[in-house]
């Protein structure tokens, strides 16, 4: 139940973000999720929107550097320990994060994360067979 993710390269300058997230006001895209790797001159914007595929060919189109990446999303507990839960299944089964970050639901009692790993199907199994639930691409990020 892999997500698309859309990465798009941005230089750590004034107004940057502005013109990549007008990109997406343009076209009617909502942001769903974010995250912001950066360094001192540059940074990754990771963005979960409603249109993936719209929102990389209009950043494309506008010359920014965009690419997709399938990551999954999960439903933990909004509780302590909650997102401890999926981490250790995953460490228990072999499989490493290579990163993670949340965003805000309106379900109460639930909190939702995005993770990056190798092998999403092999995630996918052992987090099902944990008990956790699995964000559907589309359902969790349209309107």
């Amino acid at each position: 139940m892999a997500i698309k993710q859309i990465s798009v390269f941005i230089e750590n300058r004034q107004g940057r973000l502005y013109e990549i997230t007008s990109v997406l006001e343009k076209e009617g895209i909502d942001i769903r999720a974010l995250s912001v790797a950066d360094t001192t001159d540059y940074g990754i914007l990771r963005l979960i929107v409603t249109d993936s595929d719209k929102a990389l060919a209009a950043f494309r189109a506008q010359g920014m550097t965009a690419s997709v990446t399938e990551v999954l999303g999960i439903e933990v507990p909004d509780s302590p320990g909650g997102f401890s839960g999926a981490v250790k299944a995953l460490s228990d089964g072999g499989v490493a994060i290579e990163y993670a970050y949340a965003f805000i639901t309106p379900k109460e009692g639930a909190a939702c994360v995005i993770i990056r790993v190798e092998d999403n199907d092999e995630a996918t199994e052992i987090l099902t067979k944990a008990g956790i639930k699995m964000i559907e691409p589309g359902k969790a990020f349209a309107k």
